[in-house]
């Protein structure tokens, strides 16, 4: 990256907007410190679609995801909003959706790409034939250029990819990297959870049902969102990821929620931690004994991150 994150941004026609006020958040966290950007139409938009972005480099991804975007076949009917330098992920969301004057939002990682130019028309029509679907969510794949390493990491771990569907399908698989939501519907539910630093997917869904909407994967829209390109790399995310984890369990474990594994598979809701450790256990022998090395690896280094955190963290030490 050669020049600034404000100047990539203003380059590809984002504009600096006023500070959002965030004031429908039900669980809020003080301390906002993002800015807002926004590309937008002519005319109204009826999607708004959503970045979160530490630098608006995305490891190089983020450019590349601007192209395509500006190539959707609906891209008249889109704006796009920015949000630059805010480190948590819900805040930045609310932080958007409250400035977004579109139908739907749509939820995207900066270190992304998408499957084509149809993706976003392919989630809209999900939510205009579906009158029930409140989230509808793309799907993970493993794109063809992808290393050995990145691919084995896909295949291997759990919910690294997504398995394709043919038709609007009920699922646990529905995430931000990709998620299409009615605005209306998001806002009246209080937004994201700013408070927690990990789990936003499982809880936002849960609000989501409570309220009677179903969470769906929706067929033609793909995207890739890939997991770390080395081992150190990969054992480094996922201890941080565990750390986050007990930070949860132990400060907040009403909001910790249980997740299907795949496509249609009930969604067991909130476990308590005494009985999700020996599953835990039997998951990582399974890995040991199947020789999936790298997914015993990731756990490995989970565990470890959560041990650590869940004996040492305090509540002001927010991850």
């Amino acid at each position: 990256m050669t020049q600034s994150p404000e100047q990539t941004l203003t380059a590809l026609g984002f504009a600096p907007q006023p500070a959002p006020a965030r004031a429908f958040v039900r669980h809020r966290l003080a301390g906002y410190c993002g800015t807002l950007w926004a590309s937008r139409p002519v005319g109204a938009p009826r999607v708004s679609v959503i970045i979160p972005s530490r630098d608006a480099w995305g490891k190089g991804f983020f450019p590349l995801l601007a192209d395509q975007l500006f190539s959707q076949t609906i891209r008249d009917q889109c704006e796009f909003l920015v949000v630059l330098g805010d480190t948590r992920q819900g805040r930045a969301i609310n932080a958007a959706a409250d400035a977004a004057a579109g139908e739907f939002i749509l939820t995207m990682d900066d270190d992304e790409t998408l499957g084509g130019d149809h993706v976003i028309e392919a989630l809209a029509r999900v939510m205009d034939e579906n009158p029930d679907v409140g989230m509808a969510g793309g799907m993970n794949v493993v794109p063809d250029d992808a290393p050995a390493f990145v691919r084995r990491v896909m295949e291997e771990i759990p919910r690294r990819l997504t398995p394709r569907v043919h038709r609007v399908t009920d699922s646990d698989l529905a995430e931000h990297g990709l998620l299409m939501m009615r605005r209306e519907v998001f806002v009246e539910l209080g937004g994201e959870n700013e408070v927690l630093p990990r789990g936003l997917d499982p809880y936002l869904r849960r609000e989501f049902r409570r309220a009677g909407w179903r969470v769906v994967v929706a067929p033609g829209a793909s995207y890739s969102h890939l997991p770390p390109a080395t081992p150190k790399a990969l054992v480094k995310t996922f201890f941080s990821n565990g750390r986050q984890a007990a930070f949860c369990n132990r400060f907040y474990p009403q909001w910790v929620i249980d997740t299907g594994q795949a496509h249609g598979e009930s969604n067991p809701g909130r476990v308590p931690l005494p009985l999700r450790l020996p599953r835990y256990a039997v998951r990582m022998a399974l890995a040991l004994t199947k020789g999936k090395s790298l997914l015993l690896l990731s756990q490995a280094a989970y565990a470890a991150g959560f041990a650590w955190a869940y004996l040492t963290l305090r509540q002001e030490d927010r991850p």
